[in-house]
């Protein structure tokens, strides 16, 4: 069987994973296609705007597909293609289900955030918490989508536009994104956006299909979907599993979801805005695995000595399409993925911040008072030590995930419905982020492998526990009719 094959396989596995599981997880939150949306309820026109379907698809995609389906993937594909198995596995079991809960339950809470639905089921101390979490994670968010296309596109401009200069207009894009009425520069631009992200992830492709020098996946052997192939012999446990997050499952996009909760005009709209544009995104990091490994003849060793990720990419556009415009085009594209985060993490930082402060947003310089301290904070931490904020992201981001489906295992567990669609894959992140949070070695933990899992699969256990003690209680009041 030629190589390609699995390819096409886990490609065609993502598409029958959101046809029937995808079918299986709708039925069990229960939707209600005539219920009145935040939309249509909190019309303001600014954040609850109706936008068209097609263009909800497209924002929510280009708000979760940042750095991660690329960067992620790229490194991803040095542990061999495992990478492509646990992409598969991931996005239909866990991060599909976690993005499609994420944004019903802020539709079903009038538009909330994600520290309100968590404190409606995880209590206001989560609340409080959350709140503080997820900005933070925000924060971090925007600086790192702020750093690597600035430097992508220092090095595609002449010497006088250089680092700085491409860091003060992101920056001032980013401003401009978080304070102005959604349907104006975002609502707008995005489509534009998503030309340059289909042509850098299908144009690469199709060039590596049709370049002699070149084949999919060379090398591959079916062992090695089992297999731990990477370089310097790191864990494939648990680093994989936070190295991958975007085109697996990512906290942050829980931070997303509710942005598009606001604009969506019915509950029915939900399984392919959220459901489908997270196996959209399953899809864009096979590719970035496949071409990762493609590119260096199925060789992770070749692909660590290549470089940084962003070497990866820009040797990969030349060496597939080669010539300016083409090049230019892909390398544009990796550009506008993560500006297309960064804005949004701003915005809806601003947005988590009016709800804790019961600020209203109806103004121009209402909206300005809340989003100068939280870009005042991001250009501290842009000047920070870039590899930390990294990390720091990586697993605040899949902590926060964890937390999105215990809330969402509690919301269907209280209503009596299969409630292990959300129960399994946050016992599973769990174990994953408590065993990285012990072991990484930039934290200051650095246990060693074996007490690590201990700790990650305790910290599992003991979530499961006060699930099940606590997580089956029906508050009293106005949360029931939820």
């Amino acid at each position: 069987m030629p190589n390609y094959v699995y390819f096409l396989l886990a490609v065609a596995a993502l598409i029958v994973g959101y046809i029937i599981y995808g079918g299986i997880v709708t039925r069990v939150f229960g939707v209600q296609p005539s219920r009145a949306t935040p939309a249509q309820t909190h019309a303001d026109g600014v954040d609850y705007v109706e936008m068209p379907v097609w263009k909800v698809w497209l924002v929510q995609l280009l708000n979760i597909a940042g750095v991660g389906p690329v960067f992620g993937p790229i490194l991803g594909a040095l542990w061999g293609p495992s990478a492509l198995l646990w992409i598969v596995i991931g996005t239909i079991f866990a991060g599909a289900v976690h993005d499609y809960m994420s944004g019903m339950l802020s539709i079903r809470y009038g538009g909330a955030n994600v520290p309100t639905f968590v404190g409606y089921n995880l209590g206001s101390a989560a609340k409080q918490i959350m709140r503080v979490f997820a900005v933070v994670l925000l924060i971090l968010v925007g600086v790192v989508f702020v750093a690597a296309p600035a430097a992508l596109l220092a090095k595609l401009t002449p010497s006088a536009l250089n680092l700085t200069f491409w860091v003060c207009v992101i920056f001032a894009y980013y401003f401009l994104a978080t304070i102005m009425p959604i349907d104006k520069i975002i609502g707008r631009i995005y489509p534009f956006f998503f030309f340059f992200l289909l042509f850098m992830a299908f144009g690469l492709l199709a060039a590596l299909l049709l370049n002699p020098q070149y084949s999919i996946l060379p090398n591959l052997r079916p062992a090695d979907f089992f297999t731990n192939l990477n370089p310097k012999g790191a864990p494939l446990w648990p680093l994989l599993f936070v190295t991958i997050a975007c085109g697996a499952i990512s906290g942050f996009h829980a931070t997303q979801s509710p942005m598009m909760a606001r604009c969506m005009r019915s509950e029915g709209q939900a399984r392919l805005m959220f459901y489908g544009v997270m196996i959209a995104e399953g899809v864009l990091a096979l590719i970035w695995v496949t071409i990762g490994l493609s590119f260096y003849d199925g060789d992770p060793a070749a692909l660590m000595a290549a470089g940084t990720p962003a070497v990866v990419v820009s040797k990969a556009s030349e060496g597939l399409l080669g010539g300016l415009v083409g090049g230019t085009l892909v390398f544009l594209g990796v550009v506008i993925l993560p500006i297309s985060t960064g804005d949004t993490a701003f915005r809806t930082g601003r947005l988590i911040l009016a709800d804790v402060l019961r600020f209203e947003q109806d103004s121009l310089g209402r909206r300005i008072v809340l989003a100068v301290p939280l870009f005042l904070l991001g250009i501290y931490f842009a000047v920070g030590d870039f590899t930390a904020i990294w990390m720091a992201f990586g697993w605040t981001n899949q902590t926060l995930a964890c937390v999105s489906l215990w809330a969402a295992a509690v919301w269907l567990r209280r209503r009596k419905r299969l409630h292990w669609v959300a129960t399994v894959p946050a016992l599973f992140m769990t174990a994953v982020c408590g065993s990285y949070l012990f072991y990484f070695d930039k934290f200051p933990f650095r246990w060693p492998m074996t007490a690590s899992v201990c700790m990650g699969l305790a910290a599992s256990g003991l979530c499961f526990a006060l699930f099940l003690a606590r997580g089956g209680r029906m508050p009293e009041g106005d949360e029931a009719k939820f």
